[in-house]
């Protein structure tokens, strides 16, 4: 990186034509395989899905869902949030989150969350930063990886009173 060089990040929208590349980094990036209501979720939760670019290379993504609340409310639930390792620390998975919180915030909904591995210190730390607190521990929720518990990461996102 040569100084002063502007770096440059962008988002892009996932859709069928670039469904490929959310497939080929969820496959370098975690341990578990996706299936294809994964991917119908991803494509369907519209822009709260999102892959990252760093000077024109793919190098991360973030796949929510939407999910309807009992109470009718609607919350986001992170699927993956993953930056290939070399690209980490470089604030591409930071841009990630804040579209979706953003996203939220102006569609006014209070509820992000996700599961992480228990032993996944890094990502524990990396949504704390950002608010999210433990709210569960689930045993067993794993089936082929160690160690098979998780935490469920919630962020309660306070709402604007403008719409009455």
């Amino acid at each position: 990186m040569g100084a002063g060089r502007a770096v440059s990040i962008s988002l892009d929208g996932v859709r069928d034509k670039n469904l490929m590349q959310l497939k080929k980094l969820n496959s370098v990036l975690f341990p578990v395989r996706y299936n294809d209501k994964y991917y119908a979720d991803a494509l369907a939760s519209g822009e709260f899905t999102k892959l990252a670019y760093y000077n024109d290379i793919c190098v991360g993504s973030i796949a929510c869902r939407l999910e309807k609340k009992e109470s009718g409310a609607v919350r986001v639930y992170i699927m993956t949030l993953g930056v290939l390792a070399p690209y980490r620390g470089l604030g591409i998975g930071t841009k990630l989150l804040n579209h979706v919180l953003e996203l939220s915030q102006k569609q006014n909904i209070g509820e992000i969350y996700l599961h992480v591995q228990t032993n996944n210190e890094d990502a524990i730390s990396f949504y704390k930063k950002f608010g999210f607190e433990i709210t569960e521990t689930i045993k067993n929720y794993y089936t082929n990886i160690t160690p098979p518990d998780c935490y469920v990461v919630t962020k309660y996102i306070p709402q604007s009173q403008s719409k009455k």
